[in-house]
């Protein structure tokens, strides 16, 4: 990914993701991190927040899609938010990662996944 990025990092949300039955029922912190290619010149000249994409209100837009509708995959929830990333059609391409912080794992870590799509390869 090169040239103007906007980058969304650490966004926290509560979601019931997970293949398990207590995951789903009791829910967890997922963790978003974006970051979206988009032309940033004329914003920057113009200083217009119509010429760029608002980040307060995309982050919103994501909170809200996490802590909706279940999924079992963390490949479902990346795919869903980066398909809400594209609906702007300024964005040409946009990188995805979703973390499950406590994943029912039998070791201490933490697992994410990360996918970047773009315009022409969702048109």
């Amino acid at each position: 990914m090169s040239g103007d990025r906007i980058l969304l990092r650490g966004l926290r949300v509560l979601g019931r993701h997970g293949d398990l039955p207590h995951e789903t029922e009791l829910g967890q912190v997922f963790v978003v991190d974006l970051e979206l290619a988009v032309d940033l010149a004329r914003a920057g000249r113009a200083d217009d927040l119509e010429q760029t994409v608002d980040y307060g209100a995309l982050a919103g837009r994501v909170a809200e899609l996490v802590a909706g509708r279940p999924r079992r995959l963390l490949e479902a929830v990346a795919e869903d938010v980066a398909a809400l990333v594209l609906g702007d059609e300024r964005v040409r391409q946009v990188r995805v990662r979703v973390t499950k912080p406590h994943a029912p794992l039998p070791v201490d870590a933490e697992v994410a996944v990360e996918v970047v799509r773009d315009r022409k390869a969702t048109s």
